[in-house]
């Protein structure tokens, strides 16, 4: 199953859509895309804004800490529809820095139990992204300078699918032997089980940003010659085989989604083409959803930054995949956020730094927007008017 749209939302763009008899009263009925309700398999958002996942780098050995209640917690108080909990290791060689989370054992349940409890209970979906950093591993904070960590600091082997340096002085990674991927398909499985009994109702994949997953699909940093390398099927079949473990332990009622960089933006990386073509693979193995961001995968890659800059990526991937697609990239207006919406480019706006800058964008949103909603918290009504 995908998405099923709330009160008559369109999934094709305008381009390809009927004219209405009554457009300009039917919008005054449903108010603004932005605060449309979303469903996605049994799970509905009250609007279509996501907090992107964003590493805190505050985790005690993978445990989440007050920090993360915090942080989290404001973001569902403040209105977002799905608050998504940072890249989240499924094993401690998958973290960014030490300080990433992790859920590669049962003692983390508890306390991302407890943030999952907190963000429900505010009426947000809560969501957590599975991740393996690969040969972007063993770093420091990034503002301790976010460089490779020294081996009297903790560093450790990184992994990835080839013997592929992320940069100039960057740790050089140990190719994965085919044995290992498979223990790797597992453990992204069984941290799939972990949150699902801490109480998560969405769970994202990682593979983007230069990622381990990312590692493998594109051609700059898959030089392999086995069953994991080489051809397009190759090379994503990893990304395949970690989704179809997922799915088998994720309930049917809940949402899988995928966070993808559309583009290396480097001639012979990994490209729009063949994200479009991975798109499709999965939509029907059980993914319903498809994050669309970019880049990450090489150093000083000239990607062109600025408002909405990814969203053509989204607007692509939704039309010629025909799956839904999540807008993710310097999204910070109500406007930008409510076209991005309306001309059908996307079915979720994601957001990161506009949602750190204010927690409660999303209430400023829909009173800029003019949205009725009732997603402000009880404590805070008198500030409503």
């Amino acid at each position: 199953m995908a998405v099923s749209v709330q009160q008559g939302v369109d999934q094709q763009p305008p381009d390809q859509q009927q004219p209405e008899a009554a457009p300009a009263a039917r919008e005054v009925q449903l108010g603004p895309h932005l605060f449309r309700p979303i469903s996605l398999r049994g799970v509905t958002a009250r609007n279509r804004i996501m907090v992107s996942p964003m590493c805190q780098y505050s985790s005690v050995d993978g445990y989440p800490t007050d920090w993360h209640l915090v942080h989290l917690g404001s973001r569902a108080v403040g209105g977002a529809g799905i608050v998504m909990v940072e890249a989240t290791a499924v094993e401690p060689r998958g973290r960014i820095s030490p300080y990433d989370s992790g859920i590669w054992e049962d003692g983390h349940v508890e306390p991302f139990g407890r943030i999952a409890h907190f963000i429900r209970e505010q009426g947000a979906v809560a969501g957590i992204q599975l991740s393996h950093a690969g040969r972007k591993a063993s770093v420091h904070r990034p503002w301790q300078g976010g460089g490779p960590l020294a081996s009297g600091e903790g560093a450790w082997q990184t992994i990835a699918p080839s013997g592929l340096p992320f940069n100039e002085g960057w740790h050089v990674p140990r190719p994965l032997a085919v044995d290992e991927i498979g223990t790797l398909v597992s453990q992204f499985a069984d941290a799939a089980e972990r949150a699902l009994r801490a109480g998560f109702e969405l769970i994202e994949l990682h593979g983007a940003h230069g990622y381990l997953l990312h590692q493998f699909l594109s051609p700059l940093s898959n030089h392999r010659a086995d069953a994991y390398g080489g051809s397009f099927d190759n090379r994503v079949r990893l990304t395949l085989e970690v989704v179809d473990a997922v799915r088998a332990v994720w309930p049917e009622r809940y949402p899988l989604l995928v966070r993808v960089s559309a583009t290396d933006w480097v001639d012979g990386g990994w490209d729009l083409e063949q994200t479009v073509e991975l798109a499709r693979i999965l939509k029907g193995r059980g993914v319903d959803l498809i994050d669309c961001s970019s880049g990450g995968n090489v150093p000083a890659a000239p990607i062109p930054i600025g408002p909405g800059y990814q969203t053509p990526l989204s607007a692509r991937v939704r039309r010629e995949a025909d799956v839904p697609t999540g807008a993710v990239g310097m999204i910070t207006s109500a406007e930008l956020a409510e076209e991005i919406l309306a001309n059908g480019r996307a079915d979720l706006v994601i957001m990161a730094r506009e949602l750190l800058r204010d927690p409660y964008w999303p209430l400023r949103a829909a009173g800029q927007l003019g949205a009725e909603i009732d997603s402000w918290p009880a404590q805070y009504g008198r500030a409503k008017r």
